[in-house]
């Protein structure tokens, strides 16, 4: 038996996240058809975290047990000859059995987008929410700074979250606005990119932080109010869940021990 980790990157606009769900059209359906197709086993892959519906990943990492002895070096051109076009296999690395893709992260990042210019952009359209309206981006990036730490981020967290804890850490949050694309004037906002990286994450957690920071943007809440609506706990203290498609999966990483430590075969040790 091998620990195969890999990583892939999808469009997450016609599937319902990336985790097996009733109605099926998830991302790890595809992949473990893939698998299926290529070494007849059935598998259960086992991912970094789930994504909601219309989410989508730059870097999701996941962990499949194996008997197969195709070469590691392999396996990327294999699975993406069998998967639809908005899923691609970017790596795979032959890891310790006791690898878990959930349990050994350490940080996981992601970033959502919005337009700020008044007409979308027709090519990104699919990975940014569009708001033509006015954003104090300073406002938004000083309300970020409250969350910042570690705390019970209930009034972040989606009311169906089934979590024990809501207590998670956020180690980083910062903004970043991207000009380069502007082609109405220099009037335009530009695209604003938030990015947050932390522990891990609740249900809905970063859209929700997102449509709360829009209404400080827009003035309808003070930067400091992002302090009193952490502490109250409560979701109805909390702004509206920001659309899914602005959101992206960026990162997770993971300690090097984790990645290398104990007997690993010497057949296909090899990252592609």
């Amino acid at each position: 038996m091998r620990n195969l980790l890999m990583t892939v990157s999808y469009d997450g606009t016609e599937y319902f996240g990336f985790q097996t769900q009733p109605d099926g059209n998830t991302v790890q359906d595809y992949l473990e058809a893939a698998i299926l197709g290529l070494t007849g086993e059935v598998v259960k892959i086992h991912g970094s975290g789930r994504t909601d519906a219309g989410v989508h990943a730059r870097e999701q990492p996941f962990h499949v047990h194996t008997e197969s002895r195709i070469p590691v070096d392999r396996w990327r051109m294999a699975l993406n000859g069998r998967l639809p076009a908005d899923i691609r296999v970017t790596d795979v690395q032959e890891v310790p059995m006791s690898f878990h893709a959930r349990r050994s992260a350490k940080r996981k990042t992601y970033r959502f987008s919005i337009n700020a210019n008044r007409v979308p952009d027709v090519f990104n359209r699919r990975y940014q929410v569009h708001h033509p309206g006015r954003l104090n981006v300073e406002n938004m990036q000083e309300g970020l700074k409250y969350l910042i730490g570690t705390h019970d981020y209930t009034s972040f967290a989606s009311r169906h979250s089934t979590k024990a804890s809501h207590v998670r850490t956020i180690y980083e949050a910062w903004i970043e606005v991207d000009r380069s694309g502007n082609y109405s004037g220099s009037h335009e906002q530009g695209i604003i990119h938030i990015f947050m990286t932390g522990s891990g994450f609740l249900q809905h957690m970063v859209r929700i932080i997102v449509g709360t920071l829009l209404q400080v943007g827009e003035g309808k809440r003070k930067p400091e109010d992002m302090k009193s609506i952490l502490e109250a706990q409560d979701r109805a203290a909390a702004g509206p869940t920001a659309e899914s498609k602005g959101l992206m999966l960026w990162e997770v990483l993971y300690e090097e021990t984790d990645l290398t430590a104990g007997d690993l075969t010497e057949l296909n040790n090899y990252e592609t």
